[in-house]
Order: C-alpha cells, then structure tokens, then sequence
C-alpha cells in the first residue's frame, strides 16, 4: 500500500511538472525573469548538486578579508572550476557563505562590500554557467537558539539578510536562498539530537523572522524560493515535527543533512563500516528515505538535502554504490541531495574534485553518482518540450518560433541568468499561426540567457544558450 501510493505520488509530480512547465493561463502574474514554478517543480529541475565547501564559507580568528577564502586549505574559487561541476553533469551548487568577521558594528551591521562584491562573483560563476546557486549563511556560530540572546540575533540576522536580499533581489529564480546552516544548541547535549522544545521555537521564528525580510525587500525577493532548516538540518523526527513552514508560504524549501547511514558515511570510532550495498542496505536506504518523503513532500513541502556523502576509507567500489543508489532513490522521491565537497581528498575527507589538480580525484563516485540521479532526467525533460498539444507558444532549440491559435500581440524578452533583462521586442497585434523571432546576436553576447515570450493569453519561459 505504501509503495503504491508513493508511486502515484511520485507520478503526479512528473505530471504537474510536465503539464505547469511555465505556461500561465489567463493574467501572468511572475516577476521577470521569474518562472511560474513551483518550489516543487524547481528542486526536481535542480536535479544534483556540489557543495563548494570550507571556502567562503571558513574563517579563522584574526583575518577579515578576503583571504579567507583561502584560510581552510582551499584555492580561490575560480570559473574554471565551476566550468568543471557543470561539465560533469551537476546542475546545483550551493554556496556556503560566513557573514561573520565581513560586517560591522551594531545598529546596521553593514557588509564589507568586498565580501559581498565576491560572493556575487562566485554566485555568478554559477548562473552564468546555466545552474541553479543556493546561498546561505553558514558557520555562522553567534546565531545561538537561547531565549537570553534571542532579540540581539533577530535583529543582526535580519539586518544582514536584508543586505543580502537588497543585492540579490533582482536576480532570477535561479538563485535560492537558504536561512542558516545547522542552526543548533551548540556544545550542548542536545546539540545533534535534534534540539530542546525551546531551540526549535526559536528557530522556527528565526526562520519566520528571515522569510519576512526576504519577501519585505521587493523585486524578485517577493516570489523567491527559500530554503529553511530544522535544528542542525537534522532529520530525526522531533526536529521534523516541530518545523514550521512561515506563513505557510509555498515557496519554502526544507533543507536536510542526511550523512546516511552514520556509520558508514561518517563515523570514525565504534560501529564504523566501509561495506554498504547489501539487498538490506537498500532497503534500509528506502524506508529512511520513504520517511522523509512521508513527512514533506506527500504534504507538497519540497526537500533539498543540502548536505550528504561519504569519507574516504579507502573504499572507493563501495562509496560508489552508495552514491548511485542514494542520488537515485533521492531524485525518484522529487527531492534534491547535493553533495559534501570540503576538497580534503585523504583519509576521512568528502572531496570529489582536486580544485589544485583540476581534475576528478574520485571519478567512478562523481559518475555513480551523475548517473543515479540522471536515470529519468533525460526523459523528462523531452516530455517537458513536447507533449503538450496545447501549448500556444513554444520555443525551439536554434529558433525562437511560435503559434498563436488566435490573433494576439506577442512581446519576446531576454535576461541574463542575473535577471537584467537585455533585449526586448514588441510586435502589434499578429493574426493566428506560426510565427519566427530572429535570434538577436548581434545585440548580445553569446552565453546562457532566459527567454520569456508573451502573448496576451499565455506565457513561456526557457533557457537558450546563444552562440556566435
């Protein structure tokens, strides 16, 4: 029984997605360049994704600047590199981010504008590579779940969301935003147990407190897609049950961390295990990843697990298996997993990529994984373009053609993956058939745009990759 109803449930989502993808009918009410999707629909089209770990998101006592991209070990991020996550076949990237230690003194709390100059730029690295970027606040240890100090937080971290939204707030729905990263009762018993009654409460209006500042900055903020986690991200029941969504919002994200199971996947003391892919390993794997489901996304509350993996124990063929099954298994249940990459390729580190070397240094994981959680990726999105018979506007790879059932005027607008909109041209009323847009190349440059087509019923958006 309950696999059945997982199934149908899994199938209405590929449905919805494929028969909603971005079509309005009547008023179209998206802000520019955003898509009429839901957060449902834009975790399944984020597809896989790679964390850009202990790097803008380290910081050490002492160094302010910018080189604490560097203090952990890491190198600069560079495009090059992200060029490579994209190449490989991930989708996602999400960016921690330390705010703390980059911004001033009580009451505004301003930002260093270099910093946040440089978070922009690795969050365009993304968007202009054609992936979805999840920006968060990250290590961000002052963010303390305690009634004492719980007046001074709201007011610094929202002071500080409001600067990031302020930057942000134009940019398309590419970019998602996520509250904290495992806001928890730190040093305490309680601390990876899933909190007390109290810490969740505060987080939960740490959460709200957030959301409304987000949505309160205008622009493309008011219709964005928010990531927000339960204590320390954790997925034990009594951190789930006591989630509030804010506002009941719909465009809010439950953000995981799953590490699962514990004793493979991290564990380096007592019970540790580098075997994983029995016929009971994949069961275990499916009901734990069945409870998740059951308790979001079956109530259509979207999932990302932002955080997962495997250390290295030199147990290459095993972490292999797991993270095809697990990506997999993830994706077939609508959710997200984006994996742990703090770039430490020794013993007990997570690193897929050698950033120095360039290169994969763990590529028949990094395939495993592309593969898990591509099976159905392929097929849906052919579905996606063409089986709607009632689509009145379509756009074509090469060419930006349509139909028009009924005499309408039509408008096409391009945007960088930013949101800036770059080209605009309006045609008076034309009478029903099809109808050409010449692609305008010689207006921008070549890169990955978003393109929106109106006519007075209808709308479509979608990507176009535009070459010289």
């Amino acid at each position: 029984m309950r696999k059945t109803f997982l199934k149908n449930c899994i199938r209405f989502l590929y449905t919805s997605l494929i028969s909603s993808f971005c079509l309005l009918n009547g008023t179209i009410s998206a802000a520019e360049p955003m898509r009429e999707m839901s957060s449902m629909e834009i975790v399944y089209d984020m597809k896989v994704g790679w964390n850009l770990g202990n790097t803008l998101d380290a910081w050490i006592d002492g160094l302010t600047d910018l080189t604490t991209e560097t203090c952990w070990g890491n190198p600069y991020t560079t495009k090059a590199m992200i060029d490579m996550v994209k190449q490989k076949g991930f989708k996602t990237v999400r960016i921690p981010v330390t705010w703390e230690r980059h911004f001033g003194e009580a009451p505004d709390y301003t930002i260093d504008e270099p910093w946040m100059d440089r978070v922009e730029e690795v969050v365009n690295y993304v968007l202009d590579n054609d992936m979805y970027a999840i920006l968060n606040s990250h290590h961000d240890e002052w963010v303390v779940l305690k009634a004492s100090s719980k007046d001074e937080v709201t007011d610094k971290l929202t002071k500080i969301w409001a600067q990031i939204a302020e930057r942000f707030k134009d940019y398309s729905d590419y970019l998602i935003f996520e509250t904290l990263n495992e806001p928890r009762l730190y040093g305490e018993p309680q601390e990876w147990s899933g909190g007390t009654p109290e810490a969740r409460q505060i987080l939960n209006e740490y959460n709200l407190a957030v959301v409304n500042t987000i949505r309160s900055s205008g622009g493309n903020n008011a219709q964005r897609h928010i990531m927000i986690p339960t204590h320390a991200a954790t997925p034990i029941d009594a951190a789930q049950d006591d989630l509030v969504i804010p506002n009941n919002d719909s465009r809010i994200i439950v953000s995981q961390h799953t590490y699962w199971p514990y004793n493979f996947t991290m564990n380096t003391q007592d019970g540790a295990t580098d075997k994983w892919g029995s016929d009971s390993d994949k069961e275990e794997c499916d009901l734990e990843l069945d409870r998740i489901y059951d308790k979001f996304c079956a109530r259509g509350i979207p999932v990302v697990i932002g955080e997962w993996g495997s250390i290295n124990r030199s147990n290459t063929e095993d972490r292999a298996v797991h993270a095809g099954y697990y990506a997999r298994e993830v994706r077939k249940r609508g959710m997200l997993s984006v994996w742990w990459d703090n770039r430490w390729t020794g013993a007990e580190g997570f690193a897929l990529l050698d950033r120095e070397a360039g290169e994969w240094c763990y590529s028949s994981i990094v395939d495993s994984l592309i593969q898990g959680a591509g099976n159905d990726t392929t097929k849906a999105s052919r579905q996606m373009f063409h089986t709607s018979n009632n689509t009145e506007l379509r756009i074509f790879s090469g060419s930006i053609d349509y139909f028009l059932p009924a005499a309408s005027s039509v408008s096409l607008s391009i945007f960088t993956m930013q949101g800036k909109n770059v080209f605009t041209s309006k045609r008076d009323v034309k009478p029903a058939g099809y109808h050409s847009f010449s692609l305008p190349t010689n207006k921008v440059s070549s890169g990955n745009y978003i393109v929106n087509l109106k006519s007075e019923r209808q709308s479509v958006t979608k990507n176009i990759n535009i070459t010289k």
